[in-house]
């Protein structure tokens, strides 16, 4: 389980660094208040640049596009999830390394992370141009694992269709857990506890041999 967060992390990078992720993080968070308030196809990048008092170009230097700020808490999970498991030496069944490195990633980002991600899910939920690229977001997170697991065990995903299976398992297990996490803390009325949301999702990773088995009588 990581013991550091994201803000922990940037004390120790350059200033300009830090100046550049406090735009991104400006841009995020009145983008997430916009949509919110008015709607993803009702607000205008004008909008949002002034908002933040930027330009456009700065903007495009941190996002591709108003749908990646738009869901940039899931840009910011997947980030920290693949950089975790390209730092981590593997040792023991494959599957439990991705979950626990799913789990550390979590545990490290920041303290708000988790109620700026069930709001954002709120608005993908609501808006079909953000629905698609968090889809496409996923196929290319699970392209890149896969990659990243083929450069660690030395073997090539196209002669063994196990890297690929562990690949999609891995996002499946995130989507269960999420899913059912996010509706749990709706009907709560509550912003969502972090330790639940991981324990939901190893609980989704840890059913998934037993789905594999699963037969009907």
């Amino acid at each position: 389980m990581g013991t550091h967060t994201t803000a922990d992390a940037d004390r120790v990078l350059p200033l300009r660094e830090r100046k550049k992720l406090r735009t991104r993080r400006a841009l995020a968070d009145a983008a997430l208040r916009l949509f919110l308030d008015k709607g993803f196809e009702e607000t205008t990048l004008d909008e949002l640049v002034d908002a933040v008092e930027i330009s456009k170009r700065t903007f495009f230097r941190n996002f591709a596009s108003k749908e990646d700020v738009a869901i940039a808490a899931e840009l910011e999970l997947w980030d920290a999830y693949l950089a975790e498991v390209a730092g981590r030496e593997f040792h023991g069944p494959i599957l439990t390394e991705l979950r626990e490195a799913l789990s550390s990633a979590v545990f490290g980002l920041d303290d708000d992370w988790h109620e700026r991600f069930i709001a954002t899910r709120g608005l993908i939920g609501h808006t079909p141009a953000l629905q698609n690229r968090s889809l496409m977001l996923s196929m290319i997170v699970q392209q890149r694992l896969v990659e990243q697991l083929e450069e660690k065990l030395g073997i090539d995903s196209r002669d063994d269709v196990r890297l690929r299976l562990l690949g999609e398992f891995c996002l499946a297990a995130w989507r269960c857990g999420a899913k059912n996490w996010i509706r749990m803390a709706r009907q709560a009325g509550l912003r969502g506890d972090r330790k639940e949301l991981v324990r939901g999702v190893e609980e989704a990773f840890d059913a998934i041999p037993e789905s594999l088995a699963l037969s009907a009588t």
